[in-house]
């Protein structure tokens, strides 16, 4: 019998590694797939374009994977049973289950509210492709000289609120950092930065918490109004909860523990890539959730799941490390802030034009990895074992 690895989410991690186990893999031997909620691959970089109004291209996973062998599942997963090895699903059809061999547990994570009051209520969020849609759609009904406030000073929120403010000059449009805004940056970036919002006339509101989010905008921690008709939260991310609800070890977060390998520490016959894994970088500082991070992750456990099967002794070390953060500043302006493995500022960096086109360079890259999840050639191995074999050499 085949040797079953289902790959769950096929965001960036997701699809890079089945494609990459696709390639690495005998199809004889091996049954490989993809469980998604969306017929769709997201490019989730890109979602603060997309509610800003911008059309993107769909790249329909049947399209990704056609000729690879990978069955793409269209279905959202509910539930995961790891002493049994079984995937709960629901679709069109109902309620299903499949069972697995390995699994690749890469269902990524979705907008935190840290347990603010109002947030789910009356705040929009670009972390996935339903909410940017629901926020271009508030975006397109509101009314020339009406505000908009992004919460958040990260790369989500500063990204988000260039973009809106540079696709709507008509609207009023601030930004609230519970810290310095790009702070983490070095100096000469964080000018560029202040220069972009001045010169898009983006409201800068640093060191503010905010406490509470209504209809009308945001309350501060310490009672300031921040009036707004839309408000785009931004402060963070979340994994989805279904990892802590099982056997998996996993951390506070609820993202799955796993070693050098991407392997869970508790389940060998598991794997936790991008946003759902706790994985170490240089260091023994955790890798931050990113597309950065979410592919040599993937690269990772793609190498690892098929050297153990196919009883080959070195696994391949794929870079776990930084090089560089880059920000889009709308569509014609940008920051590549180079920074030290362990994702620190250095002194070097790109800004301008020259930065943007940079950004989108590395956007496109990471899109078309996903149809090439190996840049060279390879041979397919086959597995050596039998299935009984295998189980037992991987526990």
């Amino acid at each position: 019998m085949k040797h079953r690895i289902v790959v769950l989410g096929a965001g960036y991690a997701g699809a890079i590694a089945a494609g990459r186990l696709a390639k690495r893999l005998h199809p004889d031997d091996t049954e490989i797939t993809v469980v998604n909620a969306e017929a769709d691959f997201v490019e989730r970089v890109r979602m603060h374009q997309l509610a800003a109004g911008q059309d993107l291209k769909h790249r329909a996973l049947s399209d990704v994977y056609a000729g690879t062998g990978v069955e793409v599942r269209q279905a959202r997963v509910t539930a995961v049973d790891a002493d049994r090895r079984t995937v709960a699903l629901t679709d069109g059809h109902g309620a299903d289950e499949i069972a697995y061999d390995t699994l690749v547990y890469a269902l990524g994570s979705a907008a935190a509210d840290h347990g603010v009051p109002g947030v789910a209520e009356h705040a929009y969020d670009v972390a996935g492709r339903p909410s940017a849609l629901r926020l271009r759609e508030r975006l397109a009904r509101l009314a020339a000289g009406g505000t908009v406030l992004v919460v958040g000073g990260g790369l989500t929120g500063i990204e988000a609120v260039t973009e809106i403010a540079e696709a709507r000059p008509d609207l009023h449009v601030s930004i609230a950092a519970n810290g310095g805004l790009g702070d983490w940056l070095n100096d000469k970036a964080q000018r560029h930065l202040r220069g972009v919002c001045d010169r898009l006339g983006i409201t800068v509101h640093e060191h503010t918490d905010i406490a509470r989010v209504e209809a009308t905008g945001a309350v501060t921690a310490d009672g300031r109004v921040l009036p707004a008709d839309v408000t785009v939260w931004t402060a963070g991310f979340a994994v989805h909860p279904i990892a802590a609800a099982t056997t998996l070890a996993v951390a506070a977060t609820g993202q799955i523990i796993v070693d050098a390998t991407m392997r869970s520490v508790s389940h060998p016959e598991v794997y936790a890539v991008g946003d759902a894994g706790l994985a170490a970088g240089p260091g023994g500082k955790p890798l931050r959730m990113s597309c950065a991070s979410g592919t040599p992750m993937a690269w990772q456990a793609a190498d690892a799941i098929a050297t153990r099967l196919t009883g080959r002794k070195k696994i391949p070390k794929a870079p776990l490390r930084y090089f560089n953060q880059c920000i889009s500043l709308g569509r014609r302006d940008g920051i590549i802030q180079y920074v030290t493995a362990d994702d620190r500022a250095r002194p070097s960096l790109l800004t301008g034009r020259l930065a943007a086109r940079y950004k989108e360079i590395v956007c496109k890259g990471a899109a078309w990895s996903i149809s090439h999840p190996i840049p060279y050639p390879v041979r397919r191995h086959r597995i050596i074992a039998t299935r009984s074999e295998r189980l037992t050499t991987m526990s």
